[in-house]
This record gives C-alpha cells, sequence and structure tokens, in this order.
C-alpha cells in the first residue's frame, strides 16, 4: 500500500536518518518509536507529502486516500463542528457545500445549474453510497464527548484540547485507507482514549502512529518500527514485546563482542610472546592472521537516553498532611468544583484523574494556594514542603539565562555543582546547560523543571500533566522514581502505565462537580467501577 525507496533526511551535516526502504502492508498498525530528536515526526511528515526528503521517495499505491492528523487547532475556528469533519472527506464536503447554494440560489430553468446539479449527486453518491455520512459524523461527534445542541457550534468556541478532538474525527471520518497519527492521544481524557484504541484496532487499512503512551500502543498496534542508528527496524508485536526483544537483541550483541574482545586479547598475547621465537613463528603469523580477520565492532550507542529522574525530600512528612475541606469553585456561574473534601493521610499517592474540564487543573492550583476556592478551605502540615509541576509548564520556563543560572534563581543557597548533577540527571550535558531557557524544546522545559523539583527535596510532589512532550524513556524513569519517592504525591496524568507505576489511591473528579475517592491502585479502581456499572 505504502513504501519507501531509499528515504534520506539530513539537515547540513546532521543525518536524522539514511537509504530507508520499509514496505507498510493492508492490515498492519505501525508504532513509530525513538527518542525525541531522532525524527519521527519528520519521517511521517515525508509520508504524508508535507515534506520533501533530502533523498529517496514514497510511493503510495494508486487509488488509495490517505488520512493525516492535523496540527493546527485554529485552521477550521469559522467552521461548524459538523462542517469540520466533514472536511475530512474534502470531495463530499465541496459538492454538498455546491449543492446547497445552487439548491438556495440557483435558477432551475438554467440547464447548466441542473446539469452540475446532477454531476454533485454523483460525487455524493460515490463518497457516500449510503447517505449516512450526517450519522457517522453525529456518532463521532458524541463518541466523542460533544452533545448533539453542540454540532452546529463553530469551532472558535472550543478550548483548544476540544478542537484536537475535532480534528481526530475529521481525520477518521472517511476512513482512509492509509492513517498517519502523530500523538494522537494529547489532549484526550482516558474514556476518549479507550474509544480511540477501539476506533483503530477496527482500521481495515495501514496505520501509522507515533505516541508516548505505552498503554495506548500495546492496545493498538501489531508491528514497531524503531526509529534509532539512523534507520528503521521492524519488529512484529506491540511496545511491551518490541521491549523485551530489544533488549535482549542488545544483551546478545554485549555477549558476541565480549567475546571476541576475549579471543582478541588471546591472539594478541600469542603474537607478542611468539613472534620473535623462530619455531613459532609460523604460529604467530597465523593468529596474525586471524586477528585482522576478527571484526570486533563497536556496539552502537543508541540515541535513547534513560533519565535518572530522582526526589528526596529534606525531611520526614508529620502526621498532619493535607485537608481540603468544602472547596467549591465557578467559572461564568458554572460549577466546577461542589463541596470538594478529602484528607491525604501519609505515604498517599494519588492520581488525580477525569474527564477534560472537570477541574483537575484547578483544583491543584487551589491546593498550591496559586488560587482562591469561592468556599471552603485548604489546610496543610506544617511540616510539608511541597513543590508544583504545573499543566502550563511550558509557559512558566521562560528567560534568557543559561539553564543552571535559572535553577539557581529560585535560591541562592543551591550549589551549583549540585544543580549540574540534576540537569545531567535529566540528561543535559555540560554543553547543553550553556542554552538559553527561551531555546528550549517543550520536552526539554519540561525536563529542565523536573531538575529545579529535584533540587527544591521537597516532601509532597504536585503535578498536573507532567509526562507531557516526554518520551517512553522519561515517562518510564518518572514512575520509577514516584513509586520510589519516600513523599506525598499528587499527580493529574492520563498515561495509565504512569499511573499503574506509582499510585496508592485513585481520586476522579466527575463532571457534576462531584469525586469519587477509592484507596487502591487504578486497575483495582476500574475493577470496582465495573463491578458497579
Amino acid at each position: 500500500m505504502l513504501s519507501t525507496v531509499n528515504l534520506t533526511q539530513r539537515y547540513g551535516k546532521r543525518v536524522l536518518f539514511e537509504k530507508i526502504n520499509q514496505t507498510f502492508d493492508k492490515g498492519k498498525r505501525y508504532g513509530l518509536i525513538g527518542a525525541n530528536g531522532a525524527g519521527k515526526s519528520t519521517f511521517l511528515k515525508i509520508l504524508s507529502g508535507e515534506i520533501e526528503p533530502t533523498e529517496g521517495e514514497v510511493q503510495i499505491q494508486p487509488g488509495l486516500k490517505m488520512g493525516v492528523l492535523g496540527q493546527n487547532q485554529h485552521a477550521f475556528d469559522d467552521f461548524t463542528l459538523r462542517d469540520a469533519v466533514l472536511y475530512g472527506n474534502k470531495r463530499l464536503y465541496d459538492a454538498q457545500k455546491e449543492k446547497e447554494k445552487l439548491y438556495m440560489e440557483g435558477d432551475f430553468e438554467d440547464e447548466a445549474v441542473n446539469n452540475r446539479l446532477a454531476e454533485l449527486e454523483i460525487i455524493c453518491a460515490e463518497e457516500d453510497p449510503t447517505y449516512e455520512s450526517d450519522v457517522h459524523i453525529e456518532k463521532l461527534l458524541e463518541a466523542l464527548g460533544f452533545e448533539a445542541g453542540m454540532h452546529d457550534q463553530l469551532m472558535s468556541s472550543l478550548t483548544g484540547g476540544d478542537k484536537f478532538k475535532i480534528l481526530l474525527a475529521q481525520v477518521l471520518f472517511p476512513k482512509p485507507d492509509i492513517l498517519l497519527l502523530d500523538e494522537p492521544t494529547n489532549n484526550l481524557d482516558m474514556e476518549a482514549i479507550a474509544w480511540l484504541e477501539q476506533q483503530l484496532k477496527r482500521h481495515e487499512g495501514t496505520l501509522v502512529v507515533i505516541s508516548h503512551d505505552r498503554h495506548f500502543l500495546n492496545a493498538v498496534v501489531t508491528h514497531i518500527l524503531d526509529l534509532d542508528f539512523k534507520t528503521i527496524r521492524e519488529f512484529t508485536g506491540n511496545y511491551d514485546e518490541w521491549y523485551i526483544a530489544a533488549n535482549l537483541i542488545a544483551k546478545q550483541q554485549e555477549a558476541d563482542r565480549s567475546k571476541k574482545m576475549k579471543e582478541k586479547e588471546q591472539l594478541e598475547n600469542f603474537i607478542r610472546r611468539f613472534s620473535a621465537n623462530a619455531s613459532k613463528a609460523k604460529q604467530a603469523t597465523s593468529r596474525q592472521k586471524q586477528l585482522e580477520k576478527l571484526n570486533v565492532g563497536e556496539i552502537q550507542i543508541s540515541s535513547r537516553r534513560d533519565p535518572s529522574i530522582m526526589f528526596k525530600p529534606c525531611r520526614e512528612i508529620g502526621q498532619e498532611v493535607l485537608e481540603v475541606e468544602g472547596v467549591s469553585k465557578s467559572y461564568d456561574d458554572k460549577k466546577v468544583l461542589e463541596n470538594i473534601t478529602f484528607k491525604v493521610e501519609k505515604g498517599d499517592k494519588i492520581a488525580l484523574i477525569g474527564t477534560n474540564g472537570v477541574g483537575k487543573t484547578t483544583l491543584l492550583e487551589i491546593i498550591t494556594e496559586n488560587m482562591q476556592p469561592d468556599d471552603g478551605e485548604v489546610k496543610w502540615g506544617q511540616t510539608i514542603f511541597k513543590t508544583y509541576f504545573p499543566q502550563n509548564t511550558t509557559e512558566v520556563v521562560q528567560g534568557e539565562e543559561n539553564l543552571y543560572s535559572w535553577i539557581q534563581g529560585f535560591s541562592k543557597d543551591w550549589h551549583i555543582d549540585e544543580i549540574r548533577k540534576c540537569l545531567g540527571r535529566m540528561l543535559f550535558s555540560g554543553e547543553e546547560q550553556e542554552k538559553k531557557v527561551n531555546a528550549l524544546s517543550g520536552g526539554e522545559k519540561h525536563r529542565l523543571m523536573m531538575s529545579k523539583m529535584m533540587m527544591d527535596s521537597a516532601n509532597f510532589l504536585i503535578m498536573d500533566e507532567p509526562d507531557n512532550h516526554l518520551d517512553l524513556e522519561a515517562i518510564v524513569s518518572l514512575g520509577e522514581a514516584l513509586y520510589n519517592y519516600d513523599g506525598n504525591v499528587i499527580c493529574v496524568s492520563h498515561d495509565r502505565e504512569l499511573i499503574d507505576a506509582f499510585a496508592n489511591r485513585i481520586i476522579e473528579l466527575k463532571p457534576d462537580g462531584s469525586m469519587v475517592d477509592f484507596k487502591g491502585n487504578y486497575e483495582a479502581y476500574r475493577e470496582a467501577v465495573a463491578a458497579n456499572a
């Protein structure tokens, strides 16, 4: 259906990938993985035709339709929700809109108008043989949380996260033969992600998807494309199966290299000992030839690097931790939080979950005392030292300073050597630490904030979607760090693998402003919800 021939992309002297020959088969769902900066999004843009490769070409079977998830959330602000989804099939959209205009303004006594209407009817029948496009669009919108009364609203009335959902519906609507999705789970809540998983598992064509959500990849993909070493290696199976296979291959390569190194050492010793001995000269020459043939290849250094996230509390927490009593909050007469009450006990690691817009960020802003509730209060224990990772970290992390100077700006008591060590653990090399904060990417800003939080030595971590912009390796490291942390945690995340890694308590905020408080991990919570359904 889709293939690449000697595909190469370079920017100046930097080579992202070279001579990639990859075939994408019908019925297979490929997860494209690799470190941040490896070139995943660039590769997808070349497949879609958005950018031209430096060398090579992309071949698509004639007659196939390609769908690409849009990234410009403002591109359809003047469209209704319904029309924005319909635009996913532009030929059908154009035909329907022209037909509507002719029926409103056309002269039906004009033969040309009637002929054009007939042509448009044929196009509509070709693109929508069952005449059920309206029903299909309504089902898509309702499945993503948009009630029927909203379908004729303008896109400009939606938040960024909801606009992204419409772009997702837009690319799914025409059921393309080839589907290219770059981070489709961004801005989606757990219910929407679960719905998307089911949609994609039913996709009958070819799917190529980039995602940092391990649970999503495990649920959806049938093959992994690992972009590393400037090439792509294909594995059959989901992400966890790839992880096992990739680690096994690395260990086998290392064992093979160790064996060759030992053999090389033995040959060198023999040659050194006997090359001057006439009776052994022939054997020494033979060993020299063996040595020359021995290929002791260096194991390639993967572009993946695992950060070492480590939160160390400055002191042990006392018995009084945090009480939230009767907290309520409204925006423009819309109730977001209604009488939220809970008490955090020592050792609680809470995952705060709920659909988009239910007030998770609002609650964290109130807990951190950055926002005042309309009613209720927040009481912190005397022994608590808290630190906060806000949802808008990429906007908060700003400045013309270099990285260590930015962190030191929070406390002059922090020694520059310790700051540099924290930055190093978050994969900022010595040279990279000299970069200006404003020059950082979204992922780098998140890693910088993590470095600052490690320096805080807080005993209570509050985090609002810290996994956004992080690659898979960083998310795994974050999960381990939260699990091993000796303090308390409240963390908002839609990444189920991350939640499974650390949470021993689940608080879910409901759309009506209420909450559910469950003592246990996320898997146990889902089982309890299913049992009560």
